[in-house]
C-alpha cells in the first residue's frame, strides 16, 4: 500500500481515542472476573487495566483504558450493564 493510496486498512483510525471506563460490580472476584471477559471479548486491545476487589467490601471496582471510537464505546457500556454483575459504568 502506498501512503498516497486512496483507501486505508482502518478508516476509522482518526476517531478512535483512549477511553477509561470505570466499573463498579459486585460478586468479589467471580464479578470482576466476568467483566474481564467481556473485555476480553470485545476485540480491541485493553492499554490499562485495573482491579480492586477487597475482602468484606460489597463492592469491588475495575478500571480500564481501550483505543475504540464514539459508537464502540456505547455498545461496550450496553454490553457491560448486561452483566449481573455490574452495579454501574463511568465511561469517564
Amino acid at each position: 500500500m502506498s501512503i498516497l493510496s486512496e483507501t486505508r486498512p482502518f478508516p476509522d483510525i482518526a476517531a478512535r481515542i483512549h477511553r477509561r471506563h470505570n466499573i463498579l460490580t459486585s460478586g468479589g472476584m467471580t464479578g470482576v472476573m466476568q467483566v474481564a471477559g467481556v473485555l476480553q471479548d470485545c476485540g480491541l486491545p485493553v492499554r490499562d487495566f485495573s482491579v480492586d476487589v477487597r475482602e468484606g467490601v460489597a463492592y469491588g471496582s475495575l478500571s480500564c483504558t481501550i483505543s475504540m471510537t464514539a459508537d464502540e464505546a456505547q455498545r461496550l457500556v450496553a454490553r457491560l450493564c448486561s452483566v449481573p454483575a455490574v452495579i454501574a459504568v463511568d465511561p469517564g
